[in-house]
């Protein structure tokens, strides 16, 4: 069985065949010459089989009724030239090299004669009527994977550098990206109900009388594997409870006074509610070992083996009565019921037939992390690959909730510098509440202006109320952040409002953008396109005296290009060289006023503050209130360090915008292949290969870069935070009487000591790893294009297979992804080819010529290499 077979079982809803049709050999090929009798025998029931047979029906007929396109494989050439295939038929996979009758449909309703090129002067292109895309993008890219995997076991195992070289280079177009879109909200806010309504699901996140837990993060992705709702709960490890456990108690037994624990009684609340979730009332004094016993989780025995536990279910409302105990707690169905929650690190939840989904995953996240390390890791890494974040709040306090807003702030730096974020959609939910709106004293047209007035006021009061966030907008153009007025519930009942009113399916609409936005496919069918060009440019022996020239000529180019990308960078560095140096004296002339602020709180006295400062030792450096600031000694020495290059860094690792990373310049490296093609057409295929090379590297480092910025840009706390760690570990060890004291006396001395070397230690550490990068980056860039130029232009592969078909096939994918309006951007690069290769469309010439014509709108491109 291949990728196509399964993927259409479970687009079916017959993903529980998936293993018979296994058992039974049944390909591509083999599931469209499925007879009666076949069907019968592995479908036992009339309902079930009836359906599958229509479906197999109405496939048939969708790839009938696609555009034809000549096979030209050798042993077809003589007998069958005539022949055509639907552009995705099965035969397109695993192409055959004799008769081809048997693999597409036994009628001859579709076809339509055309000549081969150089045999008659009345070829013509095939007709320009045809959709955008002919086939879903899913199915390109299988279809594409399935060719190239049938390519790669055809390359000999010979150990020669052209097989190994073609192998990997079809290993490595495997890549995939999935959209992050991140959902804030403070508890009650609308979160679950908004997820729910947007995704078009009922009751799939729990809401109404459960209380929500900030710990746990719950992802929403698309099932691909089968129909059913699954949830997948990864937990904390066992030691991480334990280590937790430990400090819970010691923090209830610190706070037992109620005097001292005064400004920590929300702290002490949680704490107490977290424990009582798990073990009801049985914590209360009891060890942190004792609380380890195996009775505790007979229902999660996979917490103890560090497995994640799975649910699976028929509905997305059964699902979620099954796993809210993981994520809630419900105070009207506490007594004798465990709460698992506390032991969560993060539940996915898949929901099958959801295009939404499809490359978009939605996270519920907690507002400002976790106390757990290895919860706010996650929250951390999470935030850190959001492209989307959206901070939901109840429209009727959604400017002045500072709550909402301390979110945006505190998590500003992950997003922006630290991450990859292009968008910020404030969501005001509960649009539709307006307090006199029961009234009969309104007609419906009266109550409707109502709302979209108090929505406009809101738009507008929030607007205003981001232009004052200065150190959000160091991160953030203004452009990145809207505003939606939102309600799920006049979205499903459609009482006062429509649907488009109600701004739901905006936000439907732009999930369905980043969707189609998704260029992964485009990449790797268009690195596909490159590779089989390669193959069939290296078997062709003619141009051979032309290719040294060529070699030369690119070799020189790419010198050239590769010092317009390494002169920004050595720009960058400079630049970053003095903003850092004025910060690191900033830093030391501002330590004092840090310490204080941290270390002597105003609004605090003594005895209440001493937990809060033990918290901030045992937790390297932070503490995370359940309510107000969070307290982060490293980021805040850090701060005029990382003040000093956050205009620089956005300017060099922009999230957003055309021009690319370091201004620019490795998006603009290119070999301007257009003149070569023109004047070297016997080496056209290869030159193909080195273009698609050329793109398939600057994306590769796109992504190194993405991914790299963020370690880059954390540099400069972490390294804080390793020298700070000393001093955190001895003020933790004191106890008793004038503990407080000692705690900050060995904090003031550790940071007024190490100062001086300090900052400069956080600014070395950066500059090293900005110049590991910009290394990394050309020799990347350099050694990749060396090697791709030396092996298509001075190597011959005899021995390699003919991939005329497969050439077809790609290309025509190709050829139907370039026309669509959504990739316009990626077109550019291509355009050289298109434009040389419509200038020669066949009618006379050599019959060795590659004949295309690659224009958008055609229906495929016919490259035939006699």
């Amino acid at each position: 069985m291949d990728d196509f077979v399964r993927n259409k079982l479970t687009e079916w809803g017959f993903s529980e065949l998936i293993e018979k049709f296994e058992a039974e050999g049944i390909d591509t090929e083999s599931l469209y010459d499925l007879g009666h009798q076949e069907i019968v025998d592995l479908i036992a029931k009339v309902g079930p089989r009836a359906r599958f047979k229509k479906r197999l029906r109405l496939l048939k007929k969708e790839q009938n009724s696609a555009n034809l396109v000549p096979v030209n494989s050798p042993a077809q050439e003589e007998q069958n030239s005539t022949n055509l295939v639907p552009v995705n038929s099965p035969a397109q996979v695993f192409p055959s090299t004799s008769d081809t009758s048997d693999t597409s449909d036994t009628s001859d309703k579709g076809k339509r004669k055309l000549d081969l090129p150089g045999e008659s002067s009345n070829w013509q292109l095939p007709t320009r009527k045809r959709r955008l895309h002919s086939y879903p993008v899913d199915t390109i890219l299988c279809d594409v994977k399935n060719i190239m995997s049938f390519v790669q076991k055809k390359i000999p195992n010979q150990d020669n550098k052209l097989n190994t070289f073609l192998k990997k280079k079809i290993t490595d177009l495997e890549t995939d990206k999935r959209e992050v879109v991140g959902v804030f909200g403070k508890t009650g806010a609308g979160k679950s109900s908004l997820i729910n309504a947007v995704i078009g699901v009922k009751n799939l996140l729990p809401s109404g009388s459960v209380s929500a837990c900030t710990s746990v993060m719950i992802e929403v992705e698309a099932n691909k594997e089968n129909q059913k709702y699954v949830a997948d709960i990864e937990f904390i490890t066992k030691e991480e409870w334990k280590d937790e456990l430990w400090s819970l108690l010691n923090f209830l037994r610190d706070n037992a006074d109620q005097e001292n624990r005064q400004e920590e009684e929300d702290d002490f609340h949680d704490t107490e509610e977290k424990l009582s979730a798990l073990y009801g009332e049985e914590w209360k004094n009891k060890s942190p070992e004792n609380l380890l016993d195996v009775k505790y989780f007979k229902e999660i025995r996979e917490f103890l083996i560090s497995k994640k536990k799975r649910l699976t279910c028929e509905s997305a409302e059964e699902l979620s009565a099954k796993f809210v105990k993981f994520t809630r707690s419900d105070s009207k169905d506490g007594e004798g019921k465990r709460w698992y929650w506390p032991l969560v690190k993060c539940v996915t939840i898949k929901v099958p037939n959801n295009d939404l989904l499809r490359h978009v995953t939605l996270v519920d996240l907690p507002g400002t992390g976790d106390r757990n390390k290895s919860r706010d890791k996650m929250w951390k890494q999470v935030v850190g690959s959001c492209s989307t974040v959206w901070i939901v709040t109840d429209i009727n306090r959604a400017a002045a909730e500072k709550e909402t807003w301390e979110i945006l702030k505190s998590a500003c730096s992950l997003m922006g510098n630290g991450g990859e974020c292009q968008h910020i959609h404030f969501i005001c939910t509960k649009s539709d509440v307006i307090e006199d709106l029961e009234s009969d004293d309104h007609s419906a047209a009266a109550k409707r202006d109502l709302i979209f007035t108090k929505n406009m006021q809101a738009k507008e009061q929030v607007y205003k109320e981001f232009s004052k966030l200065n150190k959000v907008k160091k991160h953030f153009n203004e452009e990145c952040f809207k505003v939606f007025t939102v309600s799920s519930k006049e979205f499903l009942k459609k009482k006062r409002l429509e649907p488009d009113d109600t701004e739901i399916p905006k936000l439907r609409a732009f999930l369905k953008d980043l969707n189609d936005c998704h260029s992964e496919t485009l990449n790797y069918v268009s690195g596909a396109f490159g590779i089989l060009s390669l193959i069939q440019g290296a078997r062709c022996e003619v141009g051979a005296d032309k290719r040294t020239d060529v070699c030369t000529v690119l070799e020189v180019k790419m010198n050239r290009e590769l010092d317009k990308v390494r002169k920004p960078m050595e720009e960058t560095l400079k630049a970053f060289e003095k903003c850092l140096s004025e910060g690191v004296e900033k830093s030391k002339g501002s330590c004092e006023k840090v310490l204080k602020s941290v270390l002597h709180p105003r609004a605090m006295k003594g005895g209440a503050f001493h937990s809060i400062l033990k918290c901030v030792v045992e937790n390297g450096g932070t503490h995370k209130p359940k309510k107000g600031k969070q307290i982060n000694l490293n980021g805040q020495l850090a701060s005029c360090l990382t003040d000093s290059i956050d205009e620089e860094f956005k300017k060099t690792f922009p999230n957003e915008g055309k021009f690319g990373p370091f201004n620019g310049a490795l998006n603009n490296f290119s070999l301007d292949t257009k003149k070569l093609i023109e004047k070297y057409k016997d080496v056209e295929l290869q030159l193909i290969f080195l273009q698609t090379e050329v793109e398939k590297v600057k994306t590769k480092l796109n992504k190194l870069i993405r991914e790299r910025k963020k370690t880059i840009y954390s540099s400069l706390t972490t390294t804080i935070e390793g020298i700070m760690q000393e001093c955190y570990d001895k003020a933790a060890a004191f106890r008793g009487e004038g503990s407080l004291n000692n705690r900050r006396d060995t904090i003031e001395k550790h940071v007024r000591d190490a100062k001086n070397s300090m900052f400069e230690r956080a600014k070395d550490e950066m500059m090293k790893q900005l110049r590991d990068l910009t290394n990394e980056i050309l020799e990347n860039l350099e050694k990749t294009m060396e090697e791709s130029i030396l092996l298509s232009l001075n190597t011959y592969g005899d021995s390699i297979p003919d991939v005329t078909s497969e050439l077809q096939m790609v290309k025509s994918h190709y050829s139907d992804l370039m026309g669509s309006p959504n990739e316009e951007p990626s077109q550019a690069w291509f355009a050289p080819w298109r434009e040389t290769a419509e200038a020669r469309l066949p009618t006379e010439g050599p019959a060795d010529t590659l004949i295309t014509d690659v224009r958008p709108l055609d229906v495929v491109s016919t490259i035939l290499i006699k």
